[in-house]
């Protein structure tokens, strides 16, 4: 059974927005309570981070999210090598393809938290306690 690229970036797409559409946190994006004022309300300068470096700063959240999106992309193209792997049939051009996207969907993996890592590091060695 061979897969089109076409049907495979349909079934990445289509469960990148299932996951997407589960962690997203519905209060946070959906914060009216009382309809328009609430808001209004909602987008209080208290609280939007209104400074650039720092614990919740805008570009901590900035970063922060970038990377949990290329973990979560990485973590789809792993599910996506398995598949091709396992529907590979023994076709050794197939299961070389599905190889390497699990490699490279691991390296990815690593880069995404090393990133992660080294980003807040530095913020929290620049940044004053």
């Amino acid at each position: 059974m061979k897969i089109s690229k076409k049907a495979l970036l349909g079934f990445a797409g289509s469960t990148a927005l299932a996951l997407v559409s589960v962690f997203i946190p519905t209060n946070a994006v959906f914060a009216v309570e009382g309809g328009v004022q609430g808001g209004i309300d909602a987008a209080d300068p208290g609280t939007v981070p209104d400074t650039l470096f720092g614990q919740d700063s805008i570009f901590t959240t900035v970063v922060n999210v970038l990377l949990f999106l290329i973990g979560a992309i990485s973590v789809i193209m792993l599910i996506v090598g398995g598949i091709r792997y396992t529907v590979s049939a023994g076709d050794s051009g197939n299961v070389t393809a599905a190889k390497n996207t699990i490699m490279y969907a691991i390296i990815g993996l690593i880069i995404a938290f090393l990133a992660f890592a080294i980003v807040n590091w530095v913020l929290g060695a620049i940044t004053p306690a």
